[in-house]
C-alpha cells in the first residue's frame, strides 16, 4: 500500500481563510540583496488564484484578506523563487521581500548525463501529479528544471528545483505555478513525501470547455480532504456525507513476544554454527522464527462506533480549531463511489467491512499532534498528517484552490 505524507498531498497549505471580505491586506516591496527595488516581480498567494505584480517602485498590495496564516510566493526572472509566511490577526501587514540572484542561470552549467533520469522523472510525475483520470490530462511543462538524486544507501529518490514548476491541468482548467520544496520517495517503505506551495491561474477555453472544467472541479472538490476539514471546522461532516470511525490497533495474538523470538533465532543460529544447510531441521526452524519475527506486532481493527466531532474537535484560539487523537481516523465519503481503477489497480485501497458499499475511504494517521486547521480546510501542521486510501491516491491533478466555492454555495 502506498502512503502519502500530506504536506498538500498532499502540500504546504498553511494558508488563510478565503479572501473576498474587505478589510485586511498584505503590502510591501520586493528588493534584491543590494537594496534595489524590483519592478515586475510576480507576487502570489499560495493555494489561491490571487496574484499581483510589483509596480515601478517594486511595491505591491494583496487586498481583501481575512485573518489567518498566509504564504507569499515571489517570482522574478534571474532570481531564485522566494516565500515568506505572514500571519494576519486584527490588522494589515507590511513586509519587505529580499530575493537572491539565481547564479545557476547566469553561468554555464555542465550536467552529467544520468541514464536513469527519464525513469526517475516519470516516477516523480506519477507520484506527484498522480495516476487518476485527471492526471492523464496534466502536463509538466518544464521538467528540465528538476534536480534528481537517487540515494543508494537509503534507497530513496529525491527531487528538487530552484524554479517554479509549471503544470497545465486540462482536466480542471488550471495552470499551476508550484514551488517544490521537497519530494522524497522511499522504495523500501513505499512512503511518498512532498511539500510545496502552489498558485492557480484559470486557463482560457471555450464556453463548452469552461462548463466541462466547472463540472470536473465539483467532482474534485467533493470528498476531498479540503472539503472534509472545512466540514470538520463547521461541524457538518455528517450532513456533507462523511462518516468517521476509528481504526484501532490490537496486539497480534499469533506473534510471540520479541524476547522469545530473538532467543529462538539466536539458539538456532548457534546450533548451526553459522553454517546453513538447506533442508535441515535447524534451517527450517530458523526460517520459521524469522518469518514470525516479520509478522506485524499489531493488527488494525475497525471500531464501527461513530466518532463525534464535538469531542474530536476543540478550539483554543480564535479562527483556529484543533484535533488530537491516538488511533487512526477512518473516513468514509458517501457522496461518491470508488472507481474500478482505484480499487483494483491503484495500490492505495484500504480495508472495508463486507457490508459497506464501495464508498471512498481514507485513513488519517496523526504522526505528531495536535494539528490545527482553518475554516478554509487548510492545516497549520500538514506534515503531521499521513494519508492512506483515496486521499493518498489523489494528488496535484485533483487539486482545487483553497478559495474554491462549490456551485450550490454560490
Amino acid at each position: 500500500m502506498f502512503k502519502s505524507l500530506f504536506a498538500c498531498c498532499i502540500m504546504l497549505f498553511c494558508c488563510a481563510f478565503v479572501y473576498g471580505q474587505a478589510g485586511l491586506s498584505i503590502s510591501g516591496e520586493v528588493r534584491d540583496k543590494k537594496g534595489e527595488t524590483l519592478p515586475g516581480a510576480g507576487v502570489y498567494l499560495s493555494g489561491y488564484k490571487l496574484a499581483t505584480v510589483t509596480d515601478n517602485n517594486g511595491k505591491f498590495v494583496l487586498p481583501n484578506l481575512k485573518p489567518g496564516n498566509y504564504n507569499l510566493l515571489v517570482e522574478m526572472m534571474g532570481y531564485l523563487p522566494f516565500t515568506k509566511n505572514v500571519i494576519l490577526s486584527d490588522k494589515s501587514a507590511t513586509v519587505t521581500l529580499v530575493l537572491s540572484e539565481n547564479t545557476i542561470t547566469l553561468k554555464e552549467v555542465v550536467i552529467q548525463a544520468d541514464p536513469n533520469r527519464e525513469k526517475y522523472i516519470n516516477l516523480f510525475k506519477e507520484y506527484f501529479i498522480g495516476k487518476t483520470p485527471n492526471a492523464a490530462k496534466c502536463k509538466l511543462l518544464n521538467p528540465q528544471v528538476l534536480y534528481v538524486k537517487f540515494d543508494k544507501n537509503s534507497n530513496t529518490l529525491n527531487v528538487q528545483s530552484n524554479e517554479f514548476l509549471i503544470i497545465e491541468n486540462r482536466a480542471l482548467g488550471y495552470r499551476l505555478k508550484y514551488m517544490l520544496q521537497q519530494f522524497e520517495y522511499n522504495y523500501n517503505t513505499r512512503i511518498i513525501f512532498y511539500s510545496g506551495l502552489p498558485n492557480f491561474e484559470d486557463l482560457k477555453g471555450s464556453k463548452a470547455k469552461k462548463k466541462e472544467w466547472m463540472l470536473n472541479r465539483e467532482v474534485a472538490y467533493y470528498g476531498s480532504s479540503q472539503q472534509f476539514f472545512k466540514a470538520l471546522y463547521r461541524g457538518t461532516t455528517k450532513e456533507e456525507g462523511f462518516i468517521l470511525h476509528k481504526l484501532i490497533k490490537i496486539k497480534n495474538p499469533n506473534r510471540p513476544p520479541d524476547t522469545l523470538i530473538n532467543t529462538n533465532i539466536r539458539r538456532f543460529m548457534k546450533s548451526m554454527h553459522g553454517v546453513i544447510r538447506l533442508g535441515s531441521a535447524f534451517n527450517d526452524s530458523l526460517n520459521l522464527w524469522t518469518q514470525i519475527k516479520n509478522m506485524p506486532k499489531d493488527i488494525p481493527t475497525l471500531n464501527r462506533g461513530d466518532v463525534l466531532t464535538d469531542t474530536l474537535v476543540t478550539q483554543q484560539y480564535q479562527n483556529l480549531k484543533t484535533i488530537n487523537y491516538k488511533d487512526d481516523l477512518y473516513v468514509m465519503y458517501t457522496g461518491e463511489r470508488e472507481t474500478v481503477d482505484y480499487t483494483n489497480r491503484s495500490g492505495h485501497s484500504v480495508m472495508r467491512p463486507l457490508d459497506v458499499p464501495n464508498y471512498q475511504i481514507s485513513v488519517i494517521k496523526m504522526l505528531k499532534g495536535p494539528v490545527h486547521f482553518f475554516a478554509n480546510g487548510g492545516t497549520y501542521e500538514p506534515q503531521s498528517l499521513l494519508y492512506e486510501g483515496f486521499w493518498a491516491w489523489e494528488k496535484i491533478a485533483d487539486l482545487v484552490p483553497m478559495d474554491y466555492i462549490p456551485l450550490k454555495a454560490r
